[in-house]
């Protein structure tokens, strides 16, 4: 009998562990990262080193107020499981940034109507290439929206304010599902637009009901894909692209710091490991330094870069110090380091350093 009981908790315990050991299938997940969605955009704002979230920016706050940091947690599941491809009526207005009410996490505070929302500048016209979160990767379409000429920006967004201005189905990816690899495309931006809109993205699955929504707030002012409202300094702006192969000093500059760009670790397809040297070519001790540049071949980011916060994500890259590595004596260095994915640039990207 002994021997019987034995051998029946053993059993148990092998189920109970089979059962929490078996992975749960990956939901779809993912929002648009260029322009990026207002859930996107206050993760980066408030996420710190230690991997809490605290927004610098208002709005970004009072969402996190109203219903704490874990939809940023999950600022990839602007989601609805019956969503079907189904737009008016089922997504009410005033509701459209949250996709309603029916996902797993309140995102009902991403549709406040606020001036202050973190911003990409563009230009009416110009070709940009989209980019939309494959958090886990699925085949469906991107139908996509801008706010009308003469929308009210000081009132809920609704359908009616909306006109689609382009689709895609299938898109390309620059990597795996998950981290910060994306679905890619060139889109053509309405010309005659000026001032501040909305971006609306609309992901349909499929293979299944699930769907996703992303509202981009943008405003058309002569930009090329620069962001502010983000971080404390509120700005991340474009960096200059491009030019030489494997190592890339820029020239000293105002902020009075220089970077250096290498690649390091090239022994698998797809992907790369990057290291960049930050160096202080001023007279006098640095508080801080900020270096950018620009991808042009889909590049992306797999997890976040180590001794330094990533500030800006691709194509227009921005990274800051960390805060045990901001303070650099003249001529001192310090490094930071990030895994890739696509290709290695080249020729490799020009890189900007500045400090506050």
């Amino acid at each position: 009998m002994r021997l019987f009981k034995s051998a029946a908790l053993t059993a148990v315990m092998v189920l109970i562990t089979t059962v929490l050991m078996v992975p749960t299938q990956a939901q779809a997940h993912g929002v648009s990262m260029f322009p990026g969605a207002r859930t996107f955009l206050c993760w980066q704002d408030g996420l710190r080193e230690n991997g809490q979230i605290i927004p610098y920016n208002p709005a970004c706050a009072a969402a996190v107020n109203q219903s704490g940091a874990t939809p940023l947690y999950n600022w990839f599941a602007v989601l609805r499981s019956d969503g079907a491809g189904r737009t008016t009526g089922f997504i009410p207005d005033g509701q459209l940034c949250s996709g309603g009410t029916g996902g797993p996490y309140d995102f009902t505070a991403y549709n406040a109507v606020r001036s202050d929302w973190p911003l990409t500048h563009l230009t009416s016209g110009a070709s940009i290439q989209m980019r939309h979160s494959n958090w886990a990767q699925h085949p469906g379409a991107f139908n996509y929206y801008i706010t009308k000429n003469g929308w009210n920006p000081n009132a809920p967004l609704k359908w009616s304010d909306l006109e689609p201005f382009g689709s895609v189905t299938n898109p390309p990816a620059n990597g795996g599902p998950g981290g910060l690899n994306y679905y890619y495309w060139n889109a053509q931006l309405p010309s005659g637009k000026s001032g501040r809109h909305i971006i609306y993205t609309h992901w349909i699955r499929s293979d299944s009901n699930e769907n996703f929504y992303s509202c981009s707030d943008v405003v058309f002012d002569g930009g090329n894909g620069q962001v502010t409202g983000v971080g404390p300094g509120g700005s991340t702006p474009t960096a200059t692209p491009t030019v030489t192969p494997t190592v890339t000093p820029t020239d000293p500059v105002p902020g009075g710091c220089s970077a250096t760009w290498k690649a390091t670790n090239t022994g698998w397809a797809g992907h790369f490991q990057g290291e960049v040297t930050v160096r202080n070519t001023s007279t006098s001790s640095l508080n801080g330094w900020t270096v950018r540049w620009t991808y042009s071949g889909g590049q992306g980011f797999e997890g976040a870069p180590w001794n330094g916060v990533l500030s800006g994500q691709p194509p227009n890259v921005a990274v800051k110090n960390a805060t045990y590595n901001a303070q650099l004596a003249p001529n001192a260095t310090t490094t930071f380091g990030f895994n890739a994915t696509g290709s290695i640039p080249s020729p490799a990207p020009t890189l900007t350093c500045s400090s506050p």
